[in-house]
Parts: C-alpha cells; sequence; structure tokens
C-alpha cells in the first residue's frame, strides 16, 4: 500500500478548496479556503501549505461534462495544475471532480460538524482528494 499523503486543490475563480489526504486511510479533511483574483491564488499561501504538509504529491480537480468532455474551466485549471509543476518538485495529478461540488453543498453541514471541512470548497477538495487516492489502491 502507498504511504503518503496528497495536498488537493478544487479550483475556482474567486475561492479554491485544499484538503490534505491520507492513502494509509483513504480520507481527507479540509485544510483551508483560498481566497483567488480571477483564477489567480496567492501564491505564498500555497508554498506555505506545501512547506507545512510536506505532501509526496499535488493533485487538482479537473472539472468535465458528464459526457466526459472538458468545460471551460479545464484549460484554466490545466494551467494552475502546470503552475504548480513548475513551482514545486513533486507528480501533479488531475482528477476528475464531476458532481462533486454538488456533493460538497449536500454534505457540508454533516463534515462541518465532524470537522472534516468548513467550507464548501474545502469538503470538494476532500472528495477529490478520497477519490484520486481510492483509484490509486485499486491500481
Amino acid at each position: 500500500m502507498i504511504s503518503h499523503s496528497v495536498l488537493t486543490f478544487d479550483f475556482g475563480l474567486t475561492h479554491t478548496g485544499v484538503a490534505i489526504g491520507q492513502a494509509i486511510t483513504g480520507t481527507a479533511r479540509g485544510v483551508m479556503t483560498l481566497k483567488c483574483n480571477d483564477g489567480q491564488p496567492q501564491w505564498h499561501e500555497i508554498r506555505a501549505l506545501v512547506e507545512a504538509y510536506a505532501p509526496t504529491s499535488l493533485v487538482v480537480g479537473l472539472p468535465l461534462h458528464m459526457d466526459g468532455e472538458e468545460s471551460e474551466m479545464s484549460s484554466r485549471v490545466r494551467a494552475f495544475a502546470e503552475e504548480l509543476t513548475r513551482r514545486y518538485a513533486m507528480p501533479v495529478a488531475l482528477q476528475d471532480e464531476r458532481l462533486t461540488s454538488a456533493e460538497a453543498k449536500k454534505g457540508l453541514h454533516e463534515a462541518a460538524l465532524s470537522g472534516q471541512a468548513n467550507t464548501d470548497h474545502e469538503l470538494a477538495a476532500c472528495i477529490i482528494a478520497q477519490d484520486w487516492l481510492a483509484e490509486q489502491t485499486d491500481a
């Protein structure tokens, strides 16, 4: 079994949710919601998170349409992932995030009560992390 952690991003134009996922347990918890200006995060905040959590991989949710085609946001997400790759010497993966935002809005109350996430952006990042980790253990 893989034994590492992943820092996961639910990229958005005004907010980006961040979660940390653990491969051993296959679980994730929200870390914070970053404010963004037209999709541009405060890179010093991301650097501080990478330094604090020391993940072995970074994962970014890739928005796809239900038919699997890329959405309008896909190119912005790809650019964000490429910038992560340029800035940090670790693997950066893209993970299908279809329906994670709807699932996060629906489950936020319970996630907040359990301490898993404080915002729907963080919870979406948790779901992305858990989905990615599950795919790694299935492979």
